[in-house]
């Protein structure tokens, strides 16, 4: 059974494409979770792709800098 408190998000930078899960409550919103964040936010089951679709990583966890972030959306 999926865990209500992990969404599933995609994270784009200048460089990069991050796909995996963050911690946030059930019908709380992303831009939320964006505004109260520190300087990193945790993502969980992490897969690190080129934008040219090359992938370059997974890791059970990942730390990504909040000033690095230019997009990120739940899902997909």
């Amino acid at each position: 059974m999926a865990d209500p408190n992990k969404t599933k998000v995609t994270i784009l930078t200048g460089t990069y494409r991050v796909k995996g899960y963050i911690d946030l409550m059930p019908g709380a919103r992303v831009t939320d979770y964006m505004v109260e964040a520190k300087d990193f936010i945790a993502v969980t089951d992490a897969e690190v792709w080129e934008i040219g679709d090359r992938k370059i990583m997974s890791a059970a966890f990942l730390n990504v800098s909040r000033h690095h972030i230019q997009i990120v959306t739940p899902g997909h």
